[in-house]
């Protein structure tokens, strides 16, 4: 059963508003309907077709119990790609994405592995043989730490899927996903390259009510597909 997609809610939440025309990419000319005051203005009617088969696409890896990663770092959207991560117990990167996370895995699970040594022996009995000093840098050192990896701390392999919000921003991100053949469904604006991107969702990766609306269905996604 199709996900529904209210054309309404992309419209009144401001998915429609492209980027200035100054600063748009070509290859995204199908996706527009035109521009109004200097403005490209998506046509919303393949934003929600492409959107839905985006959300088929994630329903049926959900279902088969791929590894699916949330990658958000702009303030518009950060807390809410944590909110899904958590309602799907899915892998996520809601601050900085780190270099290497997919093309060096080996080197990513070795820092994940220091951070969780870290948070053992700050749990441990001998936790007290430290001066006070020493723990609040131990305790400085985790949170930096869990604020870059936290949301990757269960990923076991390189994850099947990346969802991207703004593959613009992301471009480092979607190069690593594409040198290691993990599929990628992104949140595409008018200034972006839709060609890097295999399950493309045209619209604005600004408007923090549309990408509200777009991941409450990615999260309707994963937990639909689960239950099949």
């Amino acid at each position: 059963m199709a996900i529904n997609i209210s054309l309404e809610t992309l419209l009144e939440s401001g998915a429609h508003f492209g980027h200035h025309t100054k600063r748009w990419n070509p290859k995204m000319k199908q996706y527009l309907y035109g521009s109004e005051d200097g403005v490209h203005i998506f046509d919303l009617t393949k934003t929600k077709e492409l959107l839905s088969e985006a959300l088929d696409f994630i329903k049926k890896a959900s279902s088969e119990g791929k590894v699916i990663l949330l990658v958000g770092t702009k303030k518009q959207v950060k807390d809410k790609i944590v909110e899904v991560a958590q309602a799907t117990n899915s892998l996520y990167v809601s601050e900085r994405w780190l270099g290497g996370t997919l093309t060096n895995f080996d080197q990513m699970k070795r820092s994940m592995k220091k951070m969780q040594d870290l948070r053992d022996e700050i749990d441990s009995r001998d936790y007290k043989k430290y001066t006070k000093k020493e723990r609040l840098l131990m305790e400085r050192k985790y949170a930096r730490m869990e604020r870059f990896l936290g949301g990757l701390k269960d990923m076991a392999k390189i994850p099947d899927i990346l969802f991207v919000v703004d593959t613009h921003k992301e471009a480092g991100t979607v190069a690593e996903a594409n040198k290691t053949g993990v599929e990628v469904v992104g949140i595409v604006d008018s200034n972006s390259d839709p060609t890097v991107i295999d399950y493309i969702i045209p619209m604005n990766d600004d408007a923090t009510k549309a990408l509200d609306y777009v991941l409450g269905l990615v999260q309707d996604a994963i937990i639909t597909g689960r239950k099949k």
